[in-house]
């Protein structure tokens, strides 16, 4: 079969289902479970008429898809109608889905990506928004996604890490749309931990938990970012921590430790902390230590060069943030406030404005932004 014909036949049949009514991202999706029904037919059976044949399964596709919502909407408007029902034991398989969409065959971001458009009911557009790139990529990476695992079958499900990173993924991309994902990821590892007696399972959700207690401190009336040091500790959710703090160190006790653990417990001992300036950084850089044992991902080592910063003096992280690539990200702003507390404050400001403009997000990108203001404002 040659794939190249559907590539290239690919562009004018999107088009006509959107001259058709279809809106752009149903009519991407409907376009490429046509295409993965091509790669399934055709190498026996191709048809004479290959564009219209593709014309004719995505638009059946898509009248199916948009008949099944309009039914689910219909369905759900009559739950919402009808009287509470008595106490009846509840069914909840969406941690089994994760299980399957989180499959060995996919990479993590693509794992959690095609785990929020199948499963968290996200459009294409609002996981791109989450992801902050195009809608085409998100909608290109989710289309290689379910490539990938076409031709698998989905009752072989992933193993625990790969959900676990997934969730953690999930917990991370904060996004305050439709479904909140925060909220969404902690009930899931909820279950998760009730399911699985696993040190790493706990420790996930311990540190989902120590993060998810700050939520209410994390940004100012006006939607402003308050960096840690900043925030109003008396906003932090105490019982929350508590519990947090009560699974992590039951999951320590059994001394297996994993990369969850050892990052909840860097969370932990910020929690601890009455005041920014009581934090017992040492050890928060000796738990970097450990995570960095355990992983390899340079995000830890950035952390660790703050940590380390705040531990020895602003010197000793600009020494240690020396030796990291400074494409990492936020690296800039890191090297933006040491140079700051060591008294640099032109070099500061240029930093805080470059790190303005590589901001992933508007918020952060605000925050930086005001941070070169104020030091130029003291020059």
């Amino acid at each position: 079969m040659n794939e190249a014909l559907l590539r290239s036949l690919t562009p004018s049949v999107l088009g006509i289902l959107v001259r058709r009514g279809a809106d752009f991202a149903a009519a991407e999706d409907a376009v490429q479970d046509a295409l993965i029904e091509a790669l399934r037919v055709w190498p026996s059976d191709q048809p004479r008429d290959p564009k219209g044949w593709l014309v004719t399964v995505a638009w059946r596709k898509f009248l199916d898809t948009t008949r099944a919502d309009t039914a689910r909407r219909r369905r759900e408007d009559r739950v919402e109608e009808e009287p509470a029902p008595g106490l009846a034991p509840s069914v909840d398989d969406t941690l089994q889905l994760y299980f399957l969409c989180a499959h060995p065959s996919l990479t993590p971001s693509s794992a959690v990506a095609l785990t929020l458009r199948a499963v968290g009911g996200l459009t294409t557009r609002q996981i791109a928004q989450a992801y902050l790139v195009p809608e085409a990529t998100m909608a290109q990476r989710i289309s290689r996604a379910k490539r990938t695992v076409s031709g698998v079958r989905f009752e072989q499900p992933g193993d625990v890490a790969t959900v676990l990173r997934v969730l953690y993924l999930v917990f991370n991309e904060g996004y305050s749309g439709d479904v909140d994902l925060a909220a969404e990821a902690i009930r899931l590892t909820r279950q998760l931990a009730a399911a699985i007696d696993h040190p790493e399972v706990a420790g996930l959700l311990a540190l989902m938990l120590l993060h998810h207690a700050r939520r209410a401190a994390r940004t100012a009336p006006d939607g402003s970012l308050v960096p840690l040091a900043e925030q109003d500790r008396g906003r932090w959710d105490t019982k929350m921590i508590a519990e947090g703090v009560e699974i992590l160190q039951a999951a320590l006790a059994r001394d297996r430790l994993g990369e969850f653990q050892a990052q909840a417990a860097i969370a932990a001992l910020h929690a601890d902390a009455p005041t920014a300036e009581e934090t017992d950084w040492v050890q928060i850089v000796e738990w970097y230590d450990e995570l960095a044992g355990l992983t390899d991902s340079p995000v830890v080592l950035l952390n660790r060069a703050v940590a380390l910063g705040e531990a020895d003096g602003p010197r000793a992280g600009l020494t240690a943030l020396a030796k990291l690539d400074d494409s990492l990200p936020r690296h800039t702003a890191v090297a933006a406030y040491f140079h700051e507390r060591d008294g640099d404050l032109a070099t500061a400001a240029r930093l805080y404005a470059e790190a303005a403009h590589k901001a992933p997000n508007l918020a952060e990108r605000d925050h930086l932004t005001r941070q070169a203001a104020r030091l130029n404002a003291r020059r």
